[in-house]
């Protein structure tokens, strides 16, 4: 994987929110979700070197910058490096704080990890009626329970996170908390894995019905940019690469509470999504710049590489590596039964 693209998109303010092809349209200025998605991949890497850890710096003092007293977010900032918006509680406050819970409890730099909870803190008392900003911020809070399994303020947010979900029917055909399927729509089963009891089966439930639906032909055929109710079936388009990175990530979470292989199989369906295993054949992956492209049309797919796209696949990617090396335990050449003993 390459972040080349990632740095094509940075500047010295945050990271631009589109492009025409590779290149930044940097009219169109900046906004916290995409900085955010930016600050969770870098402090996701294990091992950043020190270009990614500057830019994950820079994306968390864009965070601070967008934070009102109050824990609320500004969204938007215009090229001219004026704020567009007012602070709200939407899904930038979410993916905030998503991303603010990663780095506070994954970067590899202390005073980031002090920072980000500082400002994870500010914002996590806050609450929305809307369920993906508030699985968004759940995710946040479930990754700083992984480091403090005492933090008040996220096993909170976690719990009215599950809450604002809902209950899941009990209807085999339509297990799921809404009428329709709309956008990142694994992120609410997700979020109820990752809290725990009831709630984890249940959206185990959920995961498991949502892989078979976005199944076609053996490859995975992701919920349109239209959304998807009871008499939808795949294919259809536009498809976005979030939906494969929030099935990506729902599948791995699922792989650390049960054993089923569906999920591993899911998790690498979602990663061959982004190399062509999708409804077109076409891969989502530029090689040549490290970009994503933007979406996988009835026509072909949209070949502008913004920061969305570009972040979704390399948390996709991330992904793949973790599954290369946990494939690969032994040492070339070593045989396992000599290792053993």
């Amino acid at each position: 994987m390459s972040f080349a693209h990632l740095h094509r998109l940075s500047d010295d303010a945050g990271l631009f929110e589109h492009a025409e092809y590779s290149t930044p349209r940097t009219s169109h200025g900046y906004c916290v979700d995409d900085v955010a998605r930016g600050l969770l991949v870098i402090c996701r890497e294990p091992d950043p070197p020190p270009d990614l850890l500057h830019l994950a710096e820079r994306y968390l003092a864009f965070l601070m910058e967008a934070q009102a007293s109050d824990g609320a977010f500004r969204n938007r900032l215009g090229p001219d490096r004026r704020w567009q918006d007012e602070p709200a509680v939407g899904d930038w406050w979410g993916r905030a704080l998503w991303g603010l819970g990663t780095a506070a409890a994954r970067s590899t730099l202390p005073s980031m990890r002090e920072t980000a909870l500082s400002c994870f803190e500010t914002g996590a008392h806050r609450r929305t009626r809307w369920p993906r900003a508030m699985a968004f911020a759940a995710l946040g809070a479930a990754e700083i329970l992984d480091s403090r399994p005492n933090h008040s303020a996220a096993r909170w947010l976690l719990h009215d996170a599950v809450v604002t979900i809902g209950a899941v029917p009990p209807d085999p055909a339509w297990p799921w908390p809404e009428p329709r399927l709309t956008y990142a729509n694994a992120a609410l089963a997700e979020t109820l894995i990752a809290a725990g009891g009831e709630a984890s089966a249940d959206g185990l439930r959920m995961l498991g019905w949502l892989l078979e639906r976005e199944t076609h032909d053996g490859h995975l055929s992701c919920t349109p940019v239209g959304g998807a109710g009871p008499h939808d079936g795949p294919p259809a388009f536009d498809q976005q690469p979030i939906e494969a990175a929030a099935m990506a990530d729902a599948c791995a979470r699922a792989m650390t509470v049960s054993a089923d292989p569906r999920w591993e199989r899911g998790l690498a369906s979602a990663i061959d999504w982004f190399a062509g295993a999708n409804d077109n054949g076409l891969p989502l992956h530029d090689p040549a710049t490290g970009g994503g492209c933007d979406g996988l049309t009835v026509s072909g797919r949209n070949e502008n590489q913004g920061a969305e796209s570009t972040l979704a696949l390399l948390s996709a990617l991330q992904h793949a590596q973790r599954l290369d090396s946990a494939a690969d335990p032994v040492l070339p050449g070593l045989d396992p039964d000599s290792a053993a003993g």
